[in-house]
C-alpha cells in the first residue's frame, strides 16, 4: 500500500468541488485502502480525496470505531448544533471553533458498491461533515468563528 502526501490550504484541489465516483473500480478500492493507511500514518480521524491530491467524491473516517469508508457521500438528514474545536491534515498548525450539527444521517455508497445509510452523532458526525465538506471545496477555516495557532506541548 502506498502512503499519499497530504496537500495543503493553497493546493487548488482543496477548493474544487469533487468529481462524483460512477462506478467502483479496483482503482477505487486502492484509492480507499491508501487514503486509510495515510490517515493512519499522520494520526488523523478523517480523510477526503481531495487532500491527497485526487477531486473525487471519497472520503475514509476512523473516530475510534472503525473503519468507515464513504464513496459519493451525502449528507440527507442533519440536527441540532454544537460548536467545537477542530484541525485539519491539510490545514497544520491551525485549529478553529466550528458550529456543526450534533446528528447527521449519510447515504452513500461503499467499496461494493452498495448503498448504505450512516446514522452519527457527536465527534463521529462532526468529522463525517468537516470530510464532506472537503469534496465541495470548503475547509473548517470557512466556517470557524475563531481560529487560533495549536499549541506544542513543549509552549
Amino acid at each position: 500500500m502506498t502512503v499519499y502526501s497530504i496537500v495543503e490550504l493553497g493546493d487548488d484541489v482543496l477548493r474544487e468541488k469533487a468529481r462524483a465516483v460512477p462506478k467502483i473500480t479496483p482503482n477505487i478500492i486502492k484509492l480507499l485502502d491508501n487514503m486509510a493507511r495515510t490517515m493512519y500514518m499522520a494520526k488523523g480521524v478523517g480523510l477526503a480525496a481531495p487532500q491527497v491530491g485526487i477531486s473525487k467524491r471519497v472520503i475514509v473516517v476512523d473516530t475510534g470505531d472503525g473503519l468507515h469508508e464513504l464513496i459519493n457521500p451525502e449528507i440527507v438528514r442533519s440536527e441540532g448544533q454544537e460548536i467545537d474545536n477542530e484541525a485539519c491534515l491539510s490545514i497544520p498548525g491551525l485549529m478553529g471553533e466550528v458550529a456543526r450539527a450534533t446528528l447527521v444521517e449519510v447515504k452513500s455508497l461503499d467499496r461494493n458498491g452498495k448503498e448504505c445509510r450512516l446514522q452519527a452523532k457527536g465527534f463521529f458526525a462532526r468529522a463525517l461533515q468537516h470530510e464532506i465538506d472537503h469534496l465541495d471545496g470548503v475547509l473548517f477555516i470557512d466556517r470557524a468563528k475563531n481560529i487560533s495557532k495549536i499549541k506544542n506541548k513543549e509552549d
